[in-house]
């Protein structure tokens, strides 16, 4: 047990420590390819936070695929949009409110760039309904076919967010890998990004042993188990940056980093488990992917009412998270 708490905890700092760095370099390339706030927000930042939990799934069913890795590796891939629609939203919304109340630091308002906002919920609702509602269980080759077309619905989001009108990225003060280099060369960033991809890999695999033997031990549901835990942990980058992001009021950056990151997990990850599990999605696994949909609604309905009302909107998501835990207790305890 003291051995998988330690690996499992190991895991973890390795995985938010690489995504940090990870993160801090794809930001200075966004700086350095004159992209676009909403681009970097919801492309390249919220891909670097994301990859925790998406490399997560991927060590859980193609190392583990003989245990209960299947198992984990969906719950984490339903989880992933689970708790950015239900926990990360209200967390930047709890925050825009304590910025404003307690620490008189920003105006009680999200300035966030809405066009691009409604574009990620949009692409985000259809790819996941599909995911959750239409995808073919028995025939293989049609799920293939629905794999592929969820990648090529977010080649088509990025296509569109790259051309998307939006603010121009503000400078990065620095890389890790040269701190006092305010215009590191490219192949550095680069190199950095490489590093960093490297080392989250080998935390995810010592999370994902550790994770699978804590489960067993404490006689939790390997998928429940990973519906709760290791979302939340993995996606603390995320949550995170869009907090300094939020009281630094760079609103289009915190946002795009939550909603851009839900169009990559409800396309991305969700085709190889389509693919390479049996993606049989029922009981508190589909409850999990309903109520992220049903948050990710509200939050579009809330973008078209007044900029004052958002972040109060924002928090109503944190309702489902709080339903789905007593569900989850109730059924295993």
């Amino acid at each position: 047990m003291i051995i998988d708490i330690l690996l499992f905890s190991i895991g973890l700092i390795i995985i938010l420590l690489s995504a940090e760095l990870f993160t801090n370099g794809i930001e200075a390339l966004g700086d350095r390819l004159n992209l676009s706030q909403n681009f970097t927000g919801s492309v390249l930042a919220a891909v670097g936070t994301a990859l925790p939990e998406t490399i997560l799934p991927m060590i859980a069913i193609f190392f583990f695929s003989h245990s209960q890795g299947h198992d984990i590796g969906v719950g984490a891939i339903l989880g992933a949009p689970f708790m950015l629609s239900t926990l990360a939203f209200p967390l930047v919304g709890i925050t825009v409110l304590i910025g404003h109340f307690l620490l008189k630091r920003r105006e009680l308002e999200i300035n966030m760039e809405t066009v691009g906002f409604r574009r990620d919920i949009v692409f985000f609702l259809f790819a996941y309904s599909v995911a959750l509602f239409i995808v073919p269980f028995e025939d293989h080759t049609l799920r293939i076919f629905t794999a592929l077309f969820l990648l090529g619905i977010y080649v088509l989001y990025v296509m569109l967010t790259l051309r998307g009108e939006s603010q121009e990225m503000e400078k990065v003060e620095h890389i890790y890998f040269a701190p006092k280099n305010p215009e590191p060369p490219v192949f550095l960033i680069g190199l950095q990004v490489i590093v960093a991809l490297i080392i989250m890999i080998m935390g995810a695999h010592l999370f994902i042993k550790g994770l699978e033997h804590l489960s067993v031990a404490i006689g939790v549901p390997a998928l429940i188990f990973s519906l709760l835990v290791a979302p939340v942990a993995t996606e603390l980058p995320e949550k995170v940056n869009s907090v300094f992001w939020i009281l630094r009021k760079k609103d289009t950056l915190a946002i795009g980093n939550i909603s851009g990151a839900m169009v990559f997990q409800s396309t991305i990850p969700v085709s190889v488990g389509i693919v390479f599990t049996q993606w049989d999605i029922t009981g508190l696994a589909l409850v999990s992917g309903i109520f992220a949909i049903i948050a990710g609604f509200i939050a579009l309905i809330i973008s078209y009412v007044e900029k004052r009302l958002i972040p109060f909107g924002l928090t109503l998501g944190g309702i489902f998270y709080i339903i789905y835990i007593y569900l989850v207790i109730k059924e295993n305890f």
